[in-house]
């Protein structure tokens, strides 16, 4: 035992020593805890009457001050802060809380357009409350959009802590950067990944597995700021398991892509793009025949 505790002591002190060199002079992190508190908070802001807390006023008043708490931290992680007197960042982060509480109703209003979205384009809907409540693919959308509107005001790390804690409840993965229209749904959601450069027009749905990404990132920080990403136009349906990728590739409105595609070319308007159906063989392990044909499309759009 005497060993055990002797090389614990011996392990935490080269720790310590690493640490003293590597992080004394690094800001201190905002706190995750408090801001995912904040995103629940929000949440009964932006859907009153369907949370048991409708006190709006009272949680508005919460929300503004956490939330300048913790950009008081972020923005120590910036640069041009780095050395700034803390009354300039109180300032800035006072300014920042001000711009996205106005937002607010901007935010709701998209909300409403994507729990609209997902009540018409989902027949297993019971209820608008009963998506607000326990959809997945709202709860990512609604993390997206706050986590969006202080990703343009370039407040660090606080978007990116939202959107990954979205991503861990619910499977699926919305940069902050992405740019995103109204009416959009996500259905089923998991395993969905949306790049920082994605841009996505209104009434667009997504299935499960859905990759909107980049071509390659082998470049690094130097493809930092370079569109990577697709652009889906307004009216696109992309069923499960399909990719798209690249920056240059853009997917015309109204086209319908099917489960499992992979798509790296842009696709003009109105066009169909599908997986040609792999040959089904069935073998028998008795004296009976073979094999057996089944009869199939030829190409497969949807999923069941």
């Amino acid at each position: 035992m005497q060993q055990i505790d002797s090389e614990i002591e011996k392990v935490s002190e080269i720790i310590l020593n690493g640490l003293h060199k590597r992080w004394d002079s690094m800001p201190k992190q905002p706190v995750k805890k408090a801001i995912i508190a904040m995103t629940e908070k929000l949440q009964h802001i932006l859907f009153p009457g369907v949370f048991e807390n409708t006190d709006i006023r009272t949680l508005l008043e919460d929300f503004s001050h956490e939330l300048s708490a913790q950009i008081k931290l972020a923005l120590r992680h910036e640069l041009q802060y780095r050395n700034s007197a803390q009354s300039e960042i109180n300032d800035a982060a006072l300014e920042i809380t001000l711009k996205l509480i106005s937002k607010i109703p901007v935010i709701k209003e998209r909300l409403e357009t994507d729990v609209e979205a997902i009540y018409n384009g989902d027949p297993a809907a019971y209820s608008k409350a009963e998506i607000i409540i326990s959809y997945p693919g709202l709860y990512a959308a609604m993390i997206y959009r706050i986590a969006h509107e202080l990703y343009l005001l370039s407040v660090p790390l606080i978007p990116r802590i939202m959107s990954e804690h979205a991503h861990s409840v619910t499977g699926i993965d919305i940069h902050p950067g992405a740019a995103i229209g109204k009416y959009f749904f996500i259905d089923h959601g998991t395993g969905v990944v949306i790049g920082e450069t994605t841009v996505i027009g209104d009434h667009v749905k997504l299935y499960q597995g859905v990759t909107l990404g980049a071509l390659s990132t082998k470049g690094g920080q130097s493809l930092k700021s370079v569109k990577r990403h697709p652009t889906i136009n307004d009216n696109v349906t992309i069923y499960s398991g399909a990719s798209i990728l690249g920056g240059s590739t853009v997917i015309g409105e109204g086209v319908v892509v099917g489960g499992n595609a992979f798509v790296i070319k842009s696709v003009p308007e109105n066009t169909r793009v599908s997986v040609k159906n792999p040959e089904l063989q069935f073998k028998s392990s008795g004296n009976t025949p073979a094999s057996k044909e089944l009869d199939q499309m030829d190409f497969w759009y949807y999923e069941i």
